[in-house]
């Protein structure tokens, strides 16, 4: 199940209409409106500093939020759009869409690493690349997983675990249509070396020996 879902405190905004916008950007706020749910569109309005800083971080508009707003109930929301000044590049207003419990969103779920002990892979001085950290999923609201894991505990020296690999929970499913690697164990990097100096050494022997035969 899902971990902690952050909160997003905001305001109601009062007015509406370009003036009160312009007033809420004046004061250092960013106007907005949380929408969906078979409900009034609510107008709201939220600390710019806070939201450009977010934004920054990344991930924003893939992120589930509490939002919490005095006076309301607390309600999970996705950002569907942020709108910007076109030639600073600031964010100037925020839309949020209200979820349903049923409501199918893609959302970025953290990869866990299983099996490390076990790997014969590692044990024989492999290293463990995890390719992706996280990844895309389309999930339901009401059950997102905290984590996927992908289990390890088998792979040799340049075995790749997938995404086909991963048993994925009930309503999960991959944004991307194919199948990717997530996690690898490739080769010490001593040894990787060592291989490629053969390879060169033998490439150079058969060159030499063509040469001869000339």
């Amino acid at each position: 199940m899902a971990g902690e879902i952050p909160d997003l405190e905001v305001q109601e905004r009062t007015g509406t209409g370009k003036g009160a916008a312009r007033q809420a950007r004046r004061d250092g706020l960013v106007p907005g409106i949380i929408f969906g749910g078979d409900v009034d569109p609510l107008p709201i309005q939220m600390d710019f500093n806070k939201l450009l800083t977010m934004l920054r971080k990344g991930r924003f508009k893939a992120t589930l939020f509490n939002m919490k707003v005095e006076g309301h109930d607390d309600v999970r929301v996705i950002c569907r759009d942020v709108q910007r000044h076109v030639v600073k590049d600031l964010p100037t207003h925020v839309d949020f869409m209200r979820l349903k419990r049923t409501t199918k969103i893609n959302l970025f779920i953290n990869v866990e690493v299983a099996g490390e002990e076990e790997c014969p892979g590692l044990k024989k001085g492999g290293t463990l690349n995890l390719v992706r950290s996280e990844v895309e999923l389309l999930v339901t609201a009401a059950d997102i997983p905290e984590s996927i894991v992908v289990d390890i505990s088998e792979l040799e020296i340049g075995d790749n675990a997938t995404i086909a690999n991963v048993k994925l929970p009930e309503g999960c499913k991959p944004i991307i249509d194919r199948d990717f690697v997530i996690a690898q164990v490739s080769a010490p990097s001593g040894l990787a070396s060592a291989s490629s100096d053969d390879e060169d050494g033998a490439e150079g022997e058969a060159e030499a020996t063509e040469g001869g035969e000339e």
